[in-house]
């Protein structure tokens, strides 16, 4: 592994309508585990792919140094690609193929290079991270999203780069997968740059990374660091900026001051000049020189002004100009200990617990955390709570108004904007309203217009989340299957001051463990192989 570096110089990009994105970009990255963060829509996945040479910057260049390997944030092959594709193999693979039926071109040869292995790792890969059911040819539509993940981390690892660039890898991921990936990130020898807004995750980071509007800032240590620094930063920035604006005003004050006692002492010379017994051209030299002297004062009295005003201008550069992202609570008309929903022997069709009984009562204020692997049922748990689909025994009854909100976004057409799927769930409400509403969750006048198969995904969540909580009727209980996933740090602040505030009943599925621990939780469900485990959390 040769020594990993990435050298952005004066990198800039704009969207396709000539819109910035991000301009004048200049960074190092060596091999110390970066973390690089920023609010939804501000850039970090374009980033990361121009890092990676998957785009081309509108200005300025990208220096590499070592073999780059990027994971994307949402893992999505073809209809028809093959598990080997995901891994990124898949060409390796195929070399192979030809070289075993007799080929001889050199070009196969160089795909190759010293991987003779590479599918018996992969398939070992596999095994170790328990995938061993998948297989390298076998179509990857038939795997889950959280195991296309783990499949295109398996490629990183076996992609033998020297820089890792990882685009939100804990999403999808369940909470032994999150730990198992930084154990795996923190024994890896080579460069690391990791988008994410799992603390646990960024905590373990060297050094924070944040992009905004203002290009990128450089902090050192993982998140814990990096959030007291930027703490300690804005509020140093917002007192410079209090300083500032008062010398403005008691500059502005003295040069008002100035300007009348000049005004006066000009006429009192005027009048003093008509009754002086002097020669007209005496009186009119005086006059001049006056005037001049009264030119020079007020342009010496403008440029301080000036001076204070630009002052005040760059103390605000420094001030975080991102106002504080906000969500509202729905507020439930039902009393706390109401019953909401009761499943009364209810088998899924599909997880870990199929043929087992599930028995639960969830009362007005009772908030529940479904925990458990991958693929044990969870989301299916919510999806049948939220009417989606039926038990195949059993009956479920929810006596309440319920919001749900799916892993994958099924409410959200990708057609339609989010101002427009808004006014589909609350009618009622007026347009500025609705912006207002999608403002304060940090979605702008110009992304609410756009469909939302235009947005980012932390865009797009945002949507699905307003969506869920601002209906016409007050939802008593809410359903959120992995509300984080694609949440920038801000968001997630928000959605958990809202919840912690929320009235109702709160089922939810989560692997971050940070997020859970915040919320108040008193219940946990978890399905298992020898059934249903309801216990206190």
């Amino acid at each position: 592994m040769t020594s990993a570096s990435l050298t952005l110089q004066g990198v800039s990009f704009s969207l396709p309508d000539g819109r910035p994105l991000f301009a004048a970009l200049d960074a190092q990255f060596d091999r110390r585990p970066t973390g690089l963060v920023g609010r939804n829509g501000v850039g970090k996945s374009v980033l990361a792919r121009v890092m990676a040479g998957l785009l081309l910057p509108t200005a300025g260049r990208c220096v590499r140094h070592g073999r780059v390997h990027y994971v994307p944030q949402q893992v999505l092959p073809a209809p028809d690609a093959t598990i080997a594709e995901v891994a990124g193999v898949a060409p390796v693979l195929a070399a192979l193929m030809r070289i075993g039926a007799g080929g001889v071109d050199a070009a196969d040869f160089d795909a190759v290079g010293d991987r003779w292995d590479v599918r018996e790792r992969l398939t070992a890969a596999l095994a170790a991270h328990g995938l061993a059911h998948l297989q390298p040819d076998q179509r990857a539509a038939e795997a889950s999203g959280g195991e296309l993940t783990r499949v295109a981390l398996i490629g990183a690892w076996l992609a033998e780069a020297d820089m890792l660039i990882l685009d939100e890898p804990t999403n999808h991921l369940d909470r032994a997968q999150r730990s198992a990936l930084r154990e795996a990130l923190l024994a890896w020898s080579g460069g690391l740059i990791v988008i994410s807004h799992d603390r646990e995750l960024l905590d373990a980071m060297q050094r924070i990374v944040e992009l905004s509007p203002a290009g990128l800032r450089d902090y050192g240590g993982g998140y814990a660091f990096y959030a007291q620094a930027r703490a300690d930063e804005q509020a140093q920035a917002r007192e410079a900026l209090a300083r500032s604006r008062h010398e403005r005003r008691r500059g502005e004050a003295e040069v008002r001051a100035q300007r009348e006692a000049l005004a006066r002492r000009s006429a009192r010379d005027m009048r003093e000049g008509r009754t002086a017994n002097q020669a007209p051209i005496l009186l009119g030299r005086r006059k001049q020189q006056s005037e001049v002297s009264a030119g020079k004062a007020l342009r010496r009295q403008a440029e301080r002004v000036d001076a204070l005003h630009e002052a005040v201008a760059t103390a605000a550069r420094e001030v975080d100009d991102d106002a504080p992202l906000a969500l509202f609570a729905p507020l439930p008309a039902s009393a706390a200990q109401r019953r909401v929903a009761v499943l009364d022997g209810i088998v899924l069709p599909y997880g870990v617990a199929g043929g087992h009984r599930l028995d639960l009562a969830v009362n007005g204020r009772q908030r529940i955390a479904v925990t458990g692997a991958n693929g044990s049922g969870k989301s299916t748990l919510l999806r049948l709570i939220a009417g989606a689909i039926a038990p195949l025994q059993g009956r479920c009854i929810v006596h309440v108004p319920v919001a749900y909100l799916g892993q994958r976004l099924e409410g959200l057409d990708p057609e339609v904007s989010a101002l427009g799927h808004l006014q589909e769930v609350h009618p009622a409400a007026t347009r500025t309203q609705l912006r207002t509403w999608l403002a304060l969750l940090g979605l702008d006048a110009e992304t609410v217009e756009l469909p939302s198969r235009l947005l980012s995904g932390g865009e797009r969540l945002k949507t699905a989340l307003a969506g869920a909580l601002y209906r016409s009727e007050p939802a008593e209980l809410l359903l959120l299957d992995e509300p984080t996933n694609h949440l920038d740090l801000a968001a997630l602040e928000a959605l958990e001051q809202m919840l912690s505030q929320y009235r109702g009943a709160l089922i939810v599925v989560s692997h971050d463990a940070t997020f859970l621990d915040r919320l108040a939780i008193d219940t946990r469900v978890e399905p298992c192989a020898d059934g249903w485990r309801v216990k206190p959390w």
